[in-house]
């Protein structure tokens, strides 16, 4: 295995963020699907054949390595990525409520949080946490990317009250409801973290094949198989209840509608690709981060809230706020670069 590296770790991170926060929209280009079919279709790609790709490919003898796999750190894993699977649905409807902007800067920032924090409390070490060397430099690194979480979030808050109510109200943009939702997204985000650590033995059994700084890849397809299948079940009896699936097929009466169908299928591949290669990437990273992995988590999700805002002005989501409001959303922006810097020094 390669050395670590914290700033090649940092940089992988930050390719992570990009595919994370990208990966939505791609549903903005999908036509006579509704969400739910959406949703369901690029599940079957984000959370099963491109993670079992991804590990096949990468990972010496995987599927031997499954199956000799320590029952608790497998069923865990499955466990905890099913719960997990309730939270990427919150995820998704709040967006449509809230929009990218405001979803990932509340739901990811409690993520960042939970998720660095939880492992730490359920597996021991929160006592050692700021003894490591630089120990304190990244807790710093953490504390910066909380408060510029908290100042993105007010130049959101900002936003809802500089913006037209009847334009917000037609565009379904429902504050209370999408803040329920982010939270609950949070919270389940971090406990995927939880997942991805349990399954650490399964990545271990990868690195002793070969399979080297694509060890994750053998624990990640644990985990996103449990988030596939809550998912998978429950859009399908939405869909046979809503009865949405029949969207799945081909119309009589649109001559256009195979061709529509290939695209949705290709746009909801996309989606699940992007998705699933945020975790690739992080794997990668993590990794790399080398005694501060630990680290890794907070980093990533303030990388993927950076790039979100991103994403969130090329949308045009800040279109018409204040001169305020915007500075507002620089400055948290600025915070969380600096968050990126001093966490990747303190690892180093």
């Amino acid at each position: 295995m390669s050395a670590p590296n914290s700033l090649l770790g940092t940089l992988l991170h930050a390719v992570g963020g990009i595919s994370a926060s990208s990966c939505y929209l791609p549903s903005t280009k999908t036509k006579g699907w509704s969400w739910n079919t959406f949703w369901l279709a690029q599940s079957i790609f984000a959370w099963f054949i491109v993670p079992t790709l991804l590990a096949w490919i990468t990972v010496p003898d995987f599927f031997n390595i499954l199956s000799e796999a320590p029952s608790k750190s497998f069923w865990m894993a499955l466990l905890l990525g099913g719960v997990y699977g309730f939270g990427g649905m919150s995820f998704g409807k709040a967006i449509n409520y809230i929009g990218y902007s405001l979803t990932y800067t509340l739901a990811i920032g409690i993520s960042a949080v939970v998720g660095t924090i939880m492992p730490l409390v359920v597996f021991g070490g929160l006592d050692d946490f700021f003894n490591k060397p630089g120990g304190s430099i990244v807790l710093l690194g953490m504390i910066l990317s909380v408060v510029g979480v908290f100042i993105c979030g007010w130049a959101g808050f900002k936003k809802e009250k500089d913006l037209d109510a009847d334009k917000l109200n037609k565009a379904g943009f429902n504050m209370m409801l999408g803040l329920v939702l982010s939270i609950i997204a949070g919270v389940l985000s971090g406990v995927f973290n939880l997942s991805l650590e349990y399954g650490q033995p399964i990545a271990d059994m990868a690195a002793e094949h070969g399979a080297g700084q694509f060890e994750g890849n053998a624990k990640l397809v644990v985990s996103t198989f449990g988030c596939f299948l809550v998912n998978f079940v429950w859009y399908i009896v939405v869909g046979f209840k809503q009865k949405t699936l029949v969207e799945f097929r081909p119309s009589k009466e649109n001559k256009n509608s195979k061709t529509r169908l290939i695209k949705n299928w290709l746009l909801s591949s996309l989606t699940g690709m992007l998705w699933c290669f945020q975790f690739f990437f992080y794997g990668l990273g993590h990794v790399k981060m080398g005694d501060y992995q630990f680290a890794s988590w907070v980093l990533h999700m303030s990388m993927l809230i950076f790039f979100s805002y991103i994403v969130g002005v090329i949308m045009k989501e800040w279109k018409g706020v204040k001169k305020e409001t915007y500075t507002i959303l620089i400055i948290g922006l600025v915070v969380l670069i600096l968050s990126f810097c001093v966490t990747s020094y303190g690892s180093y």
